[in-house]
């Protein structure tokens, strides 16, 4: 039996939550404008994972994301493509059917509430790799967490690495069901312990996580590597729907860890909306802005004073670029 205490011990959560909080603003005060480039939100694009997770998901609806999918690298030559896309296993054979681009086949194994037998998970997980996925999100087993049941959460996220024969795990925490920044930075060092190749913030579903809980992610990555010199990527999902948003993490984990983690190899983001914003905003710079009528500019400007003056918490709710594509019906959707 592992001694969960010791393992604990040897990974203590280096600051106090006000501590944590204090920093994420330094962080984004410092961070943010300079972020805030073309460039980022091109580099960015390649961090996605195109989800759809939805309970009304279908043969039809599924082939018509992937076929968007394709169209990708024809319609945007100078993009990144997507780094996977990601859906419920029984989609896996579609999308395994109907993609053409070189983009990862990602899944879900007790999803999105971990309620399940481990039998099943193993199932889930094994089925979806026969049927041609390439990487597993796994929810981990909240409840048994908190009431300290560590030792049957470990193992089970060891068996299911095992199943998984080599293809990718990620851990999804629900950071923000876990009651905690130390029970979050705790639940990192246990899934990563367990064998995770990524711990992933949330389902999307319930309980949103926010840059606090990424922040404390980020620093149990770290003493994590500094300890095992293993590299353990990270995945943001559940309510990265702007590139404000996108910008805000990319802030925290830019800063709090090594320039390997800014690579789509162990830096993603699971969306089914980001990339309609990323797009819209690469589209305005390079189009929109080359030719935009004089009473436009003007609107612009009052937009980016606006914007300007707005507190970062605010930031996630509509970008000025937003306000003008809208205004002249010129937006791309992916979805």
């Amino acid at each position: 039996m592992k001694d969960f205490n010791q393992l604990f011990e040897t990974y203590p959560l280096p600051m106090t939550e006000e501590a944590i909080k204090a920093d994420v603003k330094n962080i984004i005060d410092q961070r943010y404008e300079q972020a805030d480039r073309l460039s980022v939100c091109k580099d960015l694009f390649a961090h996605l994972e195109l989800t759809t997770l939805k309970v009304t998901d279908n043969e039809d609806n599924v082939k018509a994301f992937v076929e968007k999918i394709n169209d990708l690298d024809e319609k945007f030559p100078e993009l990144s493509k997507p780094m996977g896309i990601c859906v419920y296993p029984s989609w896996v054979e579609t999308v395994k059917n109907s993609l053409t681009e070189d983009v990862k086949i990602v899944t879900v194994v007790g999803f999105p509430s971990s309620q399940t037998y481990l039998e099943v998970k193993l199932a889930e997980t094994a089925l979806a790799l026969s049927y041609g996925a390439d990487e597993i999100d796994m929810v981990l087993s909240v409840g048994k967490f908190l009431q300290g049941n560590y030792d049957e959460v470990f193992d089970e996220i060891s068996e299911i690495k095992d199943c998984c024969r080599g293809a990718k795990l990620k851990v999804i925490l629900e950071t923000g069901a876990l009651g905690s920044i130390e029970n979050i930075y705790k639940a990192a060092i246990l899934a990563m312990e367990a064998g995770a190749d990524f711990i992933k913030t949330s389902t999307g579903k319930d309980n949103p996580t926010n840059l606090y809980h990424v922040y404390a992610m980020c620093k149990a990555i770290d003493a994590f590597n500094k300890q095992t010199q293993t590299k353990v990527g990270i995945k943001v999902a559940g309510g990265v729907n702007t590139k404000q948003d996108a910008l805000l993490y990319y802030c925290v984990i830019s800063e709090l860890l090594e320039e390997d983690w800014l690579s789509p190899d162990l830096f993603r983001i699971g969306t089914s909306k980001l990339a309609n914003a990323l797009l819209t905003e690469i589209e305005k710079e390079e189009v929109l802005l080359k030719d935009i009528p004089e009473s436009m500019k003007k609107m612009q400007t009052e937009l980016v004073e606006r914007w300007d003056e707005w507190d970062i918490s605010r930031r996630n709710s509509i970008s000025p670029a937003g306000c003008i594509l809208l205004a002249e019906n010129n937006y791309i959707s992916i979805r």
